[in-house]
């Protein structure tokens, strides 16, 4: 009989630990809490010993005025006493003068005498411990500075990655305590969210890539079939519409590859004039505002930026078709188109004629794919990406948009960005 085969040994245990290694003595460990035990308490001792010194030579210095006899006694046959510091024992040092008198004046004397040592040994002491406390004060104060100073590059970190710069990194050096393992941790977070973000972008923009080929073919079938003189009324109704439809998706696409190139921190920068920039826009748009009879107005003032010059364009451009095709139909519409600078930024206000615009519906019109009424889902109306770009490519120059409703219909789009 066969023996039974034995069962496969169990796979040996990893040997990489994920976690961070254990210190051998972790009491040793050079953490903020001993750091600062250590500091303060080192900087109380230092002032005690430097307070008990300045005492002691003080009270030295006003005990030895005593060293010197407060009064002596002169004269020949008949014996006087004199003294410099008691001029009340000069006064009662005759022989007539009763003995309990002389004694009460020579008591007087070294009550005053001792007064006057304490009051100049308070007063003393007293500017002794204002220096001293000046001194710690400068010197607590610059230790705090140095102490927090890895709070300070934490913080500009957070700073810079909030303006969606996900590739800064603290990278901080020193001591294996708290504030390192903060850093560490805080490093470790960015690098998971860059590759996430990287990843989804990456997705993004190949998905649209992958697209674009077959909507490629299909508008070229479609015209192709189109520019048959011969074809069917029915045909060229349904190829119209077919070609529509494929145009719409072209956008589609379109806008989700620029929303994926916006979401990052612009890298290089050029000179762009916001005016310009709106100019051009409005030169675009200005056969479709004729169409639909909409005066587009305003005044455009230089206002330089530091920025991408396509992608401002496309800010501008955005604005500017969603103010007139969300517009009054017929005539009376208009679209005002301003730049200028303000308190040091550029800004660019587009503010048009048009429906109520509730104002709890505003954060809405900036996310994908969300419009505010279904009248505004027609084909003829863009694919719901606008805003969306917009926000993302002033998020990107370091800017932001605001949105309010217009008082009798409509909306007022505000770009703000850094000069």
């Amino acid at each position: 009989m066969a023996a039974t085969p034995a069962p496969p040994a169990a796979p040996p245990k990893p040997t990489w630990d994920p976690q961070r290694p254990q210190v051998p003595f972790p009491w040793l460990r050079p953490t903020i809490r001993i750091r600062l035990t250590l500091l303060y308490g080192g900087m109380f001792l230092i002032a005690g010993i430097l307070l008990l010194s300045i005492i002691y030579l003080l009270a030295a210095q006003a005990i030895n005025t005593g060293n010197q006899p407060l009064f002596k006694i002169i004269g020949g046959n008949d014996i006087s006493v004199s003294s410099e510091q008691c001029p009340a024992v000069n006064a009662n040092s005759s022989g007539n003068v009763p003995l309990a008198d002389f004694n009460a004046a020579i008591a007087n004397c070294i009550d005053d005498q001792r007064r006057a040592a304490l009051d100049a040994l308070l007063s003393r002491s007293l500017l002794a411990l204002l220096g001293l406390a000046v001194i710690a004060f400068a010197f607590g104060y610059a230790m705090a500075g140095r102490v927090l100073a890895p709070l300070g590059r934490i913080t500009r970190t957070a700073r810079a990655v909030a303006g969606s710069d996900l590739s800064r990194r603290i990278e901080l050096d020193g001591p294996d305590d708290e504030l390192k393992e903060l850093a560490d941790t805080f490093d470790d977070m960015l690098e998971r969210l860059q590759r996430a973000f990287t990843a989804q972008q990456r997705f993004v923009g190949n998905a649209s890539h992958e697209l674009r080929t077959p909507l490629a073919i299909n508008r070229t079938l479609l015209e192709v079939h189109l520019s048959d003189p011969n074809a069917p009324a029915e045909l060229q109704q349904l190829g119209k519409t077919l070609l529509a439809t494929n145009e719409r998706s072209e956008q589609l696409v379109e806008g989700l590859l620029l929303l994926a190139r916006s979401d990052n921190q612009i890298v290089e920068r050029k000179p762009v004039d916001l005016a310009e920039v709106a100019t051009r826009a409005v030169d675009q748009v200005h056969a479709e505002a004729e169409a639909k009879k909409i005066e587009i107005r305003g005044e455009r003032a230089p206002a330089v930026v530091q920025g991408n010059g396509v992608l401002l364009e496309r800010i501008a451009l955005n604005l500017v078709q969603n103010a007139v095709r969300y517009n009054v139909p017929g005539p009376g519409g208009w679209v005002e188109v301003t730049t200028e600078l303000q308190q040091g930024q550029a800004v660019l206000v587009v503010t048009n004629t048009g429906p109520v615009v509730p104002a709890y519906e505003i954060d809405n019109i900036f996310e994908p794919f969300r419009r505010l009424r279904t009248e505004r889902t027609g084909s003829d109306k863009g694919v719901g990406l606008g805003l969306s770009i917009v926000r993302s490519v002033a998020r990107a120059h370091g800017g932001h948009i605001a949105a309010q409703p217009r008082e009798g219909g409509g909306l007022v789009m505000r770009v703000t960005l850094p000069v």
